[in-house]
């Protein structure tokens, strides 16, 4: 899983001039993914099983709220609030369905990404502190007043990797479907007062210094964040057997160091959720830990913690999505301190970066579902599957650079985004 940053230092400075972005354009490109979603799309009847776990093994979820039923999504796009950074963070008040911050009673809207006719595969903006990861460009931003926290700005381009290299090609609308989906389940997370974010804003008239071309550019990619120290653990939620869990599973029968029952297939559902942490790296994978090693890294209490929220957000998220016809098999989701106005860490615990996107997480169609196999998955499996037959024919060997991806390829894996999207939240 990629390593992100949140405050300066902890990745490494993009080489890169002052310009305009790399651009693509791909009008017939998008519209062509869009019939390929509404010819295949499949209306799945929701699942009658309950993702909820009241109980993990490792801990309770955190008793947030006394509702024991989750509210449905409804077809509105939600509204998020304009905040300012704050060196307290946002405040709750009962019976809130998201964040408020007495600084703005401003909201902006979201707009579907699909219509976009241009790909951005890298920004150049007149910000400072510039880094750059596999997908994401990030930015620092001055406070939003004098004495207040320092701010981030976080763009998904649309850039695309795997096996830890980024693809010469771009998918184009990508970084705005992954934007977009975010946005919803901060929304969704934020509505069950489960705990607070970083994301103050998604508009790009609130980022100082740059002109109409920039900031056009911007739309629908980008939140304007709080800054956090990231605490230096991947917060992993597992339902489902898959992945590095099942090879762990094979040689050990444990996952990160938890005894699973005997006998289960790949792909099967778990018992119930566990909590699998994992190193954050900058460069190569990310190591799978056990919840010892973990608390030796960060703390007993941060990751007591952060293992109770993550399993209350995937039980919930789970839910969720079972109601929609997909199964989130496992996810990943990652925390900081936020800062406080001096740019020092507070104990304030926040939640950052992406949140339950197909690049985080593994999404299966819950129609095709059949444990014993790989499943279906709507996130870059089938780019993988290409580059596997490009790996088994010699022509290419998982290093840098990554090949050209023919039109076929680039269509259907935004598809797979577009299909993820609408299926969790039209």
């Amino acid at each position: 899983m990629e390593a992100r940053a949140r405050c300066a230092g902890t990745m490494q400075p993009a080489n890169s001039s002052h310009g305009s972005a790399n651009i693509i354009d791909a009008p017939a490109l998008l519209a062509a993914a869009l019939r390929i979603v509404h010819l295949t799309k499949a209306n799945a009847p929701p699942i009658r099983r309950d993702a909820r776990a009241t109980q993990h093994g490792q801990g309770r979820p955190c008793p947030i709220t006394a509702e024991t039923t989750t509210p449905p999504i409804t077809g509105e796009t939600p509204r998020l609030p304009i905040k300012d950074a704050r060196a307290t963070g946002p405040r709750y008040t009962p019976h809130m369905t998201a964040l408020k911050d007495t600084s703005s009673t401003r909201s902006v809207s979201f707009s579907s990404p699909v219509n976009q006719s241009a790909a951005v595969f890298q920004t150049d903006l007149p910000l400072s502190g510039r880094r750059q990861g596999k997908v994401r460009d990030i930015y620092s931003v001055p406070p939003a007043a004098a004495g207040q926290p320092p701010r981030m700005l976080i763009i998904a381009s649309d850039r695309i990797s795997a096996f830890d290299v980024v693809m010469p090609t771009p998918i184009p609308g990508k970084g705005k479907l992954l934007t977009e989906i975010s946005l919803k389940w901060f929304e969704f997370i934020r509505s069950r007062r489960i705990v607070a974010d970083h994301l103050l804003s998604s508009d790009p008239a609130d980022v100082p210094g740059l002109n109409a071309a920039q900031r056009t550019q911007l739309e629908g990619r980008m939140m304007l964040t709080r800054a956090a120290k990231v605490v230096p653990i991947e917060c992993v939620v597992r339902g489902y057997l898959a992945g590095s869990g099942w090879v762990e599973y094979k040689q050990s029968q444990t996952v990160c160091g938890i005894k699973l029952p005997a006998g289960l297939r790949q792909c099967d559902r778990l018992p119930e959720p566990i909590f699998t942490p994992a190193t954050k790296e900058d460069v190569g994978h990310d190591e799978n830990i056990d919840f010892e090693r973990a608390c030796s890294i960060a703390g007993r209490d941060v990751m007591t913690k952060l293992r109770d929220i993550s399993l209350g957000i995937y039980s919930d998220a789970a839910k969720h999505s079972e109601s929609r016809g997909i199964i989130l098999a496992d996810t990943k989701f990652e925390f900081g301190w936020a800062l406080d106005q001096k740019g020092n860490p507070t104990s304030e615990l926040i939640l950052i970066d992406e949140v339950l996107t197909p690049d985080s997480s593994r999404f299966w169609p819950a129609d095709e579902y059949q444990p014993g196999r790989d499943q279906n998955s709507f996130d870059k499996q089938y780019l993988r599957n290409y580059l596997l037959e490009l790996v088994a024919a010699g022509t290419w060997h998982k290093q840098p650079p990554g090949p050209e991806l023919p039109q076929h390829i680039v269509q259907n894996t935004l598809a797979k985004y577009v299909d993820a999207r609408d299926r969790l939240f039209a």
